[in-house]
């Protein structure tokens, strides 16, 4: 009989504690991701590196994506209403990737980066609001979209798996304007 009262009672407590969990955290919407050309999205290369990617990013973590979601694409946000950090695999070579445009290294890989203003009228014009990195080092060309104050942690582990997922290519740049 005690027995009985013992396990019913950690049931209980589970049952509240997994509740409790759910709504402490709030629900993630899907991340909608506008589509753009991206030719190789389904590479063997874009499939290997989409599927060694990490649910964590620093203090961001894996999102689920709005349907229709690009092929080669994934997401990671902070909170359900912060802006999300996204991935595209298989674009085309950025057009201002040209002969002497300078390249990052980070962890091994070769980054491009291209910034993005901020609306009008949202916030002041020269402030940027998130700035996007193409890998162009590897077969396929890799943009990671990152909000303004991510820091380095994201780009750091997106460079780690690219490493292991895809072999360092010598860079193609678009000749210089």
């Amino acid at each position: 009989m005690i027995a009985a009262i013992l396990v019913a009672v950690a049931a209980l407590v589970v049952v509240l504690g997994v509740a409790a969990v759910r709504q402490g955290r709030p629900e993630q919407k899907p991340v909608p991701i506008a589509a753009v050309p991206a030719p190789r999205a389904d590479s063997p290369e874009c499939r290997a590196l989409l599927g060694a990617l990490p649910e964590v990013l620093g203090d961001f973590r894996r999102a689920p994506t709005a349907e229709p979601a690009p092929v080669g694409t994934a997401a990671w946000q902070a909170g359900p209403d912060t802006e999300a950090i996204i991935l595209r695999c298989g674009l085309d070579r950025p057009v201002d990737f040209v002969v002497g445009v300078p390249i990052q290294m980070v962890d091994a890989v070769q980054w491009f980066r291209v910034g993005e203003e901020a609306a009008p009228g949202s916030r002041p014009e020269s402030q940027q609001t998130r700035s996007t990195w193409y890998a162009v080092d590897r077969p396929v060309y890799v943009a990671l979209t990152l909000p303004q104050d991510s820091g380095p942690t994201p780009i750091q582990l997106i460079s780690r798996v690219l490493t292991h997922t895809m072999p360092a290519t010598p860079i193609a740049p678009g000749p210089p304007r």
